[in-house]
């Protein structure tokens, strides 16, 4: 897709840093598909995303994570809880290496005034239809032994997001740390700025209190024009589904769109 300077300018550096992190590797594949540089939500720094949806056509369906997603409520009242988020899940799984080729995209030079430069994934990325899969089903069998431990435990996971919770805070906080210290054994690593303690936490569009767990506050955008505001509409919509009850053929003409 046309890029302007400025998302090419910061798509080289998205590379550069890709490649440092051995997360990206310079290619000679036949396949290519389109990038989108896009603003995160913080309108601060930009992402890159890869337009796989011919890439996903002719990939075998793993299926849904889930039958939907975990609720909270369950909880039970005054436990302490912490929540936590798994950094970088898809780039901390590597791709079968005869698979790298079908990953990969070109970048053109500013003005045509160098041949366009062509790169490959070596992990997961990010728009593979099986990437939310492989990343669930991976850290669920990292928490497998975590779960046999602490059979007492509140363990909630949906793919990089998890929730802990005890009867007391001690013990919430040393089932914390093991959490931690095994999914780092792992190759799993705890984006702690990300991490959630106290009376009031967010999971999974819910906020949780002491007493109570109710749905946060959600703004749906209808000026859809491009993928990216698809994306966007369908992952708001997605947190209301399980609290409201929306099926799953109410979905289907916006996934069509994915």
């Amino acid at each position: 897709w046309p890029l302007t300077q400025e998302k090419l300018v910061a798509a080289r550096a998205i590379i550069q840093r890709e490649l440092d992190q051995g997360h990206l590797e310079p290619s000679l594949s036949p396949w290519n598909m389109p990038i989108f540089v896009i603003l995160k939500k913080d309108k601060s720094k930009f992402r890159l995303l890869p337009d796989l949806r011919e890439v996903n056509k002719r990939m075998r369906d793993m299926g849904a994570l889930q039958p939907g997603l975990p609720l909270p409520a369950a909880i039970p009242r005054g436990w302490p809880v912490v929540v936590m988020d798994i950094k970088d899940c898809f780039f901390s799984i590597p791709l079968a290496p005869q698979d790298c080729e079908k990953f990969a995209f070109t970048v053109p030079a500013a003005n045509l005034t160098e041949p366009a430069q062509r790169y490959q994934w070596k992990v997961l990325p990010q728009g593979m239809k099986n990437s939310p899969t492989i990343c669930q089903r991976l850290v669920a069998q990292a928490l497998q032994p975590i779960r046999d431990r602490h059979p007492g435990a509140v363990i909630i996971h949906y793919m990089d997001d998890l929730l802990l919770a005890t009867a007391t805070q001690q013990a919430t906080d040393k089932l914390e740390k093991e959490v931690v210290d095994h999914l780092q054994q792992e190759g799993l690593y705890i984006q702690e700025a990300k991490t959630q303690r106290g009376s009031s936490v967010s999971y999974l569009g819910t906020q949780i209190l002491p007493e109570t767990v109710r749905p946060q506050p959600i703004k749906l955008d209808l000026e859809v024009r491009t993928l990216h505001d698809v994306q966007k509409l369908v992952g708001a919509i997605q947190w209301l589904r399980a609290l409201v009850g929306i099926p799953t053929d109410l979905m289907t003409p916006l996934f069509e769109l994915l």
